[in-house]
């Protein structure tokens, strides 16, 4: 048990060392799937590690989500609808220390909220208690990616048109007058206008360009054209159903016109915070369903 104990420990050091040193060569997020294929292909695991357990899955796999809440715990790492972010704190540690140190240093932030939070027994031997506390947190982890899964698939069924009318649903619930939804055919660069009032005489009047791509980064050419339209009294809004290229996003952040740019996550996320103010009508469009699951203000 103390073997196998040990052996854990060196997996999830190596293995969550690997997580937010990609986490960092990449711009500071990833989505959570795509991180640990990339996490397999770059730390040579041994056969133990490979192996199916009996409670299902690949071994380091395991080890791997477990570890994580205590690096979350530690402020190194920040989860938010399968997306994982690593923190300022986290790029110094990785610098600070090696994968052992930063390891023992994320357990015990662990431990410190464990007993704070979480009523197990205090003996370090207790591994059945401290299991049983993070697999809580895992398994809630695991049904909001699946849920959000489901909806990312929804989504990407949808035609380009039927997601522009997504876009001009979630603008109405954000109390936003949506005059112009693009027909189909040609839109002259603009599938919404939204306006602040009722006649759009109040500025900011907003231009939206919406793309369909949940495969394919939107790039700096289609910035520059939304930019292109804008006018006095306008500011820029892109959404797509997939993501920006970094040179799009710094594009748009170096724009002398104000553009917003949404990607399909944080699209995602503004549906979920926006659904309970939308009519019937619009809530058809992407229907969701609410579970309530016992938490705490943590």
């Amino acid at each position: 048990m103390k073997k196998e104990l040990s052996n854990s420990f060196q997996t999830a050091a190596k293995s969550m060392s690997a997580a937010l040193t990609i986490l960092k060569e990449k711009g500071g997020s990833m989505p959570s799937h795509q991180l640990m294929d990339e996490v397999g292909k770059r730390v040579k695991f041994t056969p133990w590690e490979l192996e199916l357990t009996s409670r299902g899955g690949i071994r380091w796999q395991n080890v791997y989500h477990f570890s994580s809440v205590d690096y979350v715990k530690a402020g190194y790492l920040v989860k938010k609808n399968s997306i994982w972010y690593i923190t300022q704190e986290g790029e110094v540690a990785i610098t600070k220390y090696n994968p052992e140190e930063l390891h023992l240093i994320a357990q015990k932030a662990y431990r410190q909220w464990r007993n704070e939070n979480v009523k197990v027994d205090d003996n370090d031997d207790d591994v059945e208690g401290v299991e049983e506390s993070k697999e809580t947190i895992i398994n809630l982890e695991e049904l909001e990616e699946k849920a959000l899964t489901g909806i990312q698939e929804h989504i990407r069924k949808k035609n380009p048109y039927e997601f522009q009318d997504l876009v001009a649903a979630l603008l109405r619930a954000m109390d936003y007058h949506t005059p112009f939804v693009a027909p189909r055919g040609k839109d002259g660069g603009v599938d919404v206008i939204a306006y602040v009032d009722p006649l759009g005489a109040k500025t900011p009047r907003i231009k939206v360009q919406v793309k369909h791509y949940p495969d394919n980064p939107i790039g700096v050419k289609e910035i520059r054209s939304l930019v292109g339209i804008l006018r006095d009294g306008d500011i820029g809004l892109f959404v797509t159903s997939g993501t920006f290229s970094p040179a799009a996003k710094q594009e748009a952040i170096t724009s002398k016109e104000y553009v917003k740019l949404i990607d399909g996550d944080e699209f995602i996320t503004l549906w979920q915070q926006y659904y309970a103010k939308m009519t019937d009508e619009d809530k058809n469009l992407l229907p969701l369903k609410r579970i309530a699951f016992l938490g705490s203000n943590e």
